[in-house]
C-alpha cells in the first residue's frame, strides 16, 4: 500500500473528493451545491500563479515538518468524499497550512475550488478528446480551454504532487 505524507495528501484528497462531488450521482444537496460551485468557478492566470505558490508553500511545510510518512498510515485517506465545506474546514483547522495558502493570495476555499476546477477541466478535456465526447451539463468550456492552454503548467503541478508521495517503505520521494 502506498502512503503519502500528510501535507502532500491534499491534492489526492481533493481529487478523490472531486470524483464524488462532481459525479452526476453524487449524494444529496451538498453534492449538487458543490458541483454548481465548481462549475461556476473560473480558472485564471492570477489564480494559477497563486495556487502554484500556495502549493509550494504547503510543500515547504512538509519539508520542515517532523511528521514522517509512516505516521500518515494511521490517518488513511479520510479526506475522500468530503464536501467543499469539509475540505476547507480541514485546511482551516491547521494554522500553518491556512497561512501558507493565504500568504500566496488565496483563501482556503479558493485553493480547494481551484484544485477541483483543474481536476474537472482535465477530466473533461480528456473526455472531449474521446469519440462521442460531450461537455457535461452545467459546465462551460472556459476552464477546459484554460486547462489546454496551460497544459505544461498543469503537468508540472501533477508531477509535483507525484514527487511528494512516499514510497512503500514510508520514505518521502518519487514513486
Amino acid at each position: 500500500m502506498f502512503r503519502r505524507h500528510w501535507l502532500h495528501g491534499l491534492l489526492p484528497m481533493i481529487a478523490a473528493s472531486a470524483l464524488v462531488v462532481l459525479s452526476p450521482t453524487g449524494a444529496g444537496a451538498d453534492a449538487n451545491r458543490d458541483t454548481s460551485e465548481v462549475n461556476a468557478y473560473r480558472l485564471t492566470d492570477a489564480g494559477l500563479a497563486s495556487y502554484t505558490q500556495a502549493a509550494r508553500n504547503v510543500a515547504q511545510l512538509g519539508k520542515q515538518s517532523s511528521t514522517t510518512c509512516a505516521a500518515d498510515e494511521d490517518e488513511g485517506d479520510s479526506g475522500n468524499g468530503k464536501s467543499i465545506d469539509q475540505m476547507v474546514a480541514s485546511l482551516d483547522a491547521n494554522a500553518k497550512i491556512r497561512s501558507a495558502i493565504q500568504t500566496a493570495g488565496m483563501t482556503t476555499r479558493e485553493y480547494v475550488l481551484f484544485a477541483m476546477a483543474v481536476f474537472q477541466a482535465g477530466m473533461t478535456s480528456w473526455a472531449l478528446d474521446q469519440p462521442g465526447g460531450k461537455l457535461p451539463p452545467g459546465m462551460g468550456m472556459e476552464n477546459v480551454t484554460f486547462y489546454r492552454k496551460h497544459d505544461a503548467a498543469m503537468r508540472k503541478l501533477g508531477e509535483s504532487a507525484k514527487a511528494a508521495d512516499c514510497d512503500e517503505e514510508g520514505e518521502e520521494g518519487p514513486q
